[in-house]
């Protein structure tokens, strides 16, 4: 599992390599352009392709350099356009230095005429003009050129970032490449995976570049980025001598009139998710169709009042709570003054761990106070309008800093946060951070929630600590969503879709089975 990170740890990561892992920086660079012609060799054959290389004047540019000096020798048909000059310090000097006595094309952009033929001239371009220590407003001769390749390139390889993009916000800085892929080094650049610059990064490699893996270890970085080695190592093989009870007993308080389609698609995500025993507790007038619908899920019928649970429910909720190894409420359940006591008395009185979604989070928005009476772990999956309400920020800023309010949230309550969005955040109340980078647009549908706060419910109740199984939860999410999206399309598929896509993205992760980019 790699690891994102910062600028500012970046340059640390880079500074230990050397003075702690003695890998002169000179290597990095070199190992940086051999990681980048490497992949260009994957996806082309290279040596038919003509490329454009056009170089900043910091280390990025170096790294552009020594690329060119790599194609070269494999015999392609290589230019390289000086961007902002030919004033190159330390390594990236030494590489124009090499380059300059090579047959290699140079020329230094002075003005923009006939640079759209000369890029629509090549086919292939790569961006190594601005690395990973941006933070304006990209201006002059290198907004230009930006906007050029944008325009008329054929393909883009953007290297470690693309151009324009701030690495640690996600924020464009005024124009930024549109990379086909970006190649990346050591991790993530947390921007990477941040909006609006996560639309503009392409396909993500990354490539370790010989930095020492206890060198990494050694920077503490909080931040993972999800994958299915991870969720592989936390479902362990079912053992033959093994029963129901070993997978785990959820309780799920879900579903009221007009919505017992979250409480059914929250229990079948959580069937299919390998839990053993399921008790779906509803509310009486709904409980007939769940009944009929869920053949595999015991159903639990609760008084009801208006459509909604009664508070008189509490006295049968009680004795199930101390059954199960862990409980979901919220997936349906509607907003009312019972349903809060409901909610209110859940979280006071559980041992396990409580999954705290939909209109559960409504609850506790209303009495946020109800979190320090807690006993047991606790589980948050708010979508941004949710965050909003449990934190009175607003949604526009929740947006822009989704990794700063999961802290917060996560610290101040001790509570596991899983903000819903494209790429996922997840926060441990350590701080500890998970990003997750499948999923895809169409699964922004109804019902596509429950499918995940089902999967959360089932893999905590497997006795999976609380902050490793939502993780692995949206991972498991993400790649059902990703299956669905090939069979059915991002615009027709819906949340069925998903669930029934489940059973294919446990088998493709647990099976190391790997399609695309999947695994």
């Amino acid at each position: 599992m790699y690891k994102a990170c910062y600028a500012f740890q970046m340059r640390e990561i880079d500074r230990a390599a050397t003075e702690k892992g003695a890998v002169p920086s000179i290597i990095l660079m070199e190992n940086a352009a051999i990681a980048c012609v490497n992949e260009l060799k994957k996806d082309f054959d290279i040596e038919k392709k003509s490329v454009a290389v056009f170089c900043g004047k910091g280390n990025n540019g170096g790294d552009g350099l020594a690329i060119a000096r790599h194609l070269y020798n494999s015999g392609v048909d290589v230019s390289i356009f000086l961007v902002n000059g030919s004033e190159f310090q330390g390594d990236a000097a030494i590489n124009f230095d090499i380059v300059k006595n090579m047959n290699i094309h140079i020329d230094a952009i002075t003005d923009t005429e006939g640079l759209d033929y000369i890029i629509r001239s090549f086919d292939i371009v790569i961006d190594a003009i601005l690395g990973t220590g941006i933070t304006g407003t990209v201006r002059g001769m290198a907004y230009d050129v930006i906007k050029a390749i944008n325009e008329n390139a054929k393909y883009i390889l953007s290297v470690d970032v693309p151009s324009g993009i701030n690495s640690d916000s996600g924020e464009i800085c005024g124009v930024c490449v549109n990379a086909d892929k970006t190649v990346t080094f050591a991790g993530y650049k947390i921007g990477m995976l941040m909006y609006p610059a996560a639309d503009f990064v392409g396909e993500t490699v990354v490539d370790g570049i010989s930095i020492p893996q206890h060198i990494i270890d050694d920077e503490n970085l909080q931040i993972n980025v999800t994958d299915a080695e991870f969720v592989r190592s936390l479902i362990k093989p079912r053992s033959s001598n093994s029963h129901k009870g070993d997978y785990g007993k959820l309780l799920i308080i879900a579903g009221s009139e007009g919505m017992s389609g979250a409480a059914y698609m929250s229990a079948q995500a959580a069937l299919a998710s390998g839990a053993g025993l399921i008790t779906l507790a509803c509310c009486r007038s709904v409980n007939t169709a769940l009944e009929a619908k869920t053949s595999e899920v015991m159903t639990l019928p609760l008084d009801d009042k208006d459509g909604h649970i009664s508070r008189t429910a509490i006295s049968k909720l009680s004795a199930q709570l101390d059954r199960a190894d862990a409980v979901l409420i919220g997936p349906g359940l509607g907003r009312s003054s019972d349903v809060a006591e409901v909610v209110r008395y859940v979280l006071k009185n559980s041992r396990v761990p409580v999954i705290v979604d939909a209109d559960a989070i409504n609850a506790v928005s209303e009495d946020t106070a109800i979190l320090s009476e807690c006993a047991c772990d606790l589980i948050f999956t708010p979508h941004a309008a949710e965050m909003a309400r449990l934190t009175k920020l607003d949604i526009s800023y929740i947006q822009s800093n989704r990794i700063e309010v999961s802290r917060e949230f996560a610290e101040e309550n001790g509570a596991v946060l899983l903000l819903k969005g494209s790429h996922t955040v997840v926060t441990a109340p350590s701080l500890t951070q998970y990003i997750n980078i499948t999923g895809n647009a169409g699964m922004a549908t109804g019902g596509s929630g429950d499918v995940l706060a089902g999967i959360v419910s089932a893999l905590t109740a497997r006795g999976i600590e609380c902050t490793a199984a939502t993780a692995a939860a949206a991972y498991i999410h993400g790649t059902a969503g990703d299956i669905a999206a090939e069979k059915y399309g991002m615009e027709s598929m819906n949340a069925t879709n998903i669930l029934d896509c489940l059973p294919e993205a446990f088998f493709r992760i647990l099976h190391m089975y790997k399609r695309n980019v999947l695994c």
